[in-house]
């Protein structure tokens, strides 16, 4: 027994999340969408009882902290109902210590504690997240405005001692006077493509576009204080006019230069929102999280062009990394302990039991099941896959919190396969041509075929393709000459990087294509019963559960 507190952080809003840490050590945190298959399941009353403490472990022991986490949406209201679900589902220890968060609070726990810094500047940008009244930390800048006026960034200064709200930019609920980034981005992507969680279609469609073409301002930029000009307004109200329908090229050229118009804008008012609060906190090291946080290409420019010596971006920087957030100031500051949790990689869903494997495999007979001895093994029968033009499933300890699959969830092919990108979009993920596909690739390689020189193990920075190496791996080089890339050291993922050696051995490129396992509109596979389903439902050629590999009887063509 550890006499270490049991912390509970729950994220209530889009992306609903939970999140268990004992002391420092993170026993899991995972997303609702990956237990209800739902993409970007919002936060319900029922989900502790009917969701979370059915599936995950531990929820059945004494909580000693419980943090949750709202933001400005209708849920806030259903506190009483929240509260009834907590006592009819979980074990408060006695003297149980709680907290509620307002929405960016817990957003900065999440990027800065788990950092690797000792200080940081800390950057906040999303939709929009709690209303004034709801906030749980100090601004001196609260008492001016009404209570209903919600927040769309916020800017701190931390160490490991304190965090410091110096700035926020707020918006006041009239619709018709949006402000704010995350706004920006979302009515952007609104405009292109109905529905949620979108804005990354419109990142990877902007390379395509002419940023000049439509004549549109830049974005008004004063300090912190991000304003949408009215030509933009009218525009992104224009939403019949640019929506994405995937068919005429005269309409997707107006529609992809949009998109880049956007981007463009976007890029460069968060530059100069960066360089503002370096200006005023003369730190180093910069800390970012929101929905914003996910867009690749910006993040690089932050790097590049900006005074920040490093950027720490999580792999959860959405709503749904909240709930780790809450977990952190839980264990922090209500029970006053230090948290020497670091976000060092993103393996936190719970371990996938072998019997659960093996139930999933019974009576599998249009299967053909091979059990491989060491990992060694498996790797040098994928290579053989990979190098004969198929497609593999890769299913492997525990799921990924974030969005991006890293090896643990994914499905991978040759990059050096110009077709392999087009063929994975079109059969097998069921989506837009122009998504781009990752490269995973070996650290101490890396900087030989991007413009990098530092790990990027969460896939959250775009970096230059070199012209040599665009040729030898056009799969996961997009039109832009970019790549958003993940890299393997030696002591990250043992089979990723024994993976990623002997494809190198084979090949002589130590890259390899890698994408979310997910068919679409469905979140990340969780289980393996899952992972057999995509599979099956998939062209895929292979898939890799180890120890065991995995093909049809009746198998696809491979890629030609």
């Amino acid at each position: 027994m550890t006499n270490e507190p049991l912390v509970l952080g729950v994220n209530r809003t889009q992306d609903a999340s939970a999140c268990l840490m004992q002391g420092s050590t993170m026993l899991w945190a995972i997303q609702k969408e990956r237990l209800t298959r739902h993409k970007h399941h919002w936060g319900k009353i029922g989900d502790i009882g009917n969701i979370y403490l059915p599936r995950m472990p531990g929820l059945d022991r004494e909580i000693d902290v419980l943090v949750e986490c709202y933001s400005s949406d209708a849920e806030f209201g259903n506190l009483a109902g929240y509260e009834q679900e907590l006592a009819a589902s979980l074990r408060l220890a006695p003297g149980c210590k709680r907290a509620h968060v307002s929405h960016h609070l817990a957003h900065a726990y999440s990027v800065f504690h788990p950092s690797p810094f000792a200080d940081a500047a800390v950057m906040v940008i999303d939709g929009q997240g709690s209303a004034v009244s709801s906030f749980t930390e100090h601004w001196d800048g609260a008492a001016e405005v009404p209570g209903h006026w919600r927040e769309v960034s916020s800017f701190y200064r931390a160490d490991r001692k304190r965090l410091d709200c110096i700035g926020k930019q707020l918006w006041d609920c009239d619709n018709g006077g949006l402000v704010g980034l995350g706004m920006f981005y979302f009515l952007l992507t609104q405009a292109i493509f109905p529905g949620e969680g979108n804005e990354g279609k419109v990142m990877g469609l902007a390379p395509h576009g002419d940023a000049s073409a439509t004549r549109l301002p830049p974005l008004e930029v004063e300090g912190p204080q991000v304003s949408i000009p009215r030509p933009w307004r009218e525009v992104l109200r224009e939403r019949g006019r640019f929506r994405y329908d995937g068919a005429s090229d005269a309409r997707f050229a107006s529609v992809a230069n949009l998109a880049a118009a956007g981007q463009r804008a976007f890029e460069e008012a968060l530059l100069e929102v960066a360089r503002w609060l370096h200006r005023h906190t003369g730190a180093d090291n910069l800390c970012f999280a929101g929905g914003t946080a996910l867009n690749c290409s910006a993040n690089d420019r932050l790097l590049r062009e900006t005074p920040f010596k490093r950027v720490f971006i999580p792999p959860a920087p959405t709503d749904a990394g909240t709930s780790l957030g809450c977990a952190v100031y839980g264990l922090t500051e209500l029970a006053g302990a230090r948290c020497d949790y670091r976000w060092q990689h993103d393996y936190l869903g719970p371990e996938p039991a072998q019997a659960d494997m093996d139930a999933a495999l019974q009576g599998a007979d249009d299967l053909v099941v091979e059990k491989t001895g060491e990992v060694r093994a498996l790797c040098l029968r994928m290579v053989d896959l990979l190098c004969d033009a198929k497609v593999v499933g890769l299913y492997q300890g525990r799921s990924e919190f974030g969005p991006r699959a890293l090896g643990h969830r994914s499905i991978l092919g040759d990059p050096r396969n110009e077709r392999m990108r087009d063929w994975i979009n079109a059969e097998v993920k069921q989506r837009e041509w122009f998504r781009p596909l990752a490269p995973v690739v070996l650290l101490d390689r890396a900087s030989e075929y991007f413009g990098i020189h530092r790990p990027s193990p969460f896939m959250q920075f775009a970096a230059p393709v070199r012209q040599h190496a665009a040729p030898v791996v056009p799969a996961v080089t997009h039109v832009d000459f970019t790549a958003r890339l993940q890299t393997v050291g030696s002591d990250d993922d043992p089979l990723l990087w024994t993976l990623l050696n002997a494809f190198e051995a084979r090949t002589g490129v130590p890259v390899l294509l890698n994408t979310s396992f997910n068919r679409k509109e469905e979140p990340i596979v969780e289980t393996p019963a899952e992972a057999l389903e995509t599979f099956r439902r998939t062209p895929m050629h292979a898939l890799a559960m180890p120890p065991y590999l995995i093909r049809k009887r009746v198998e696809p063509p491979a890629v030609g």
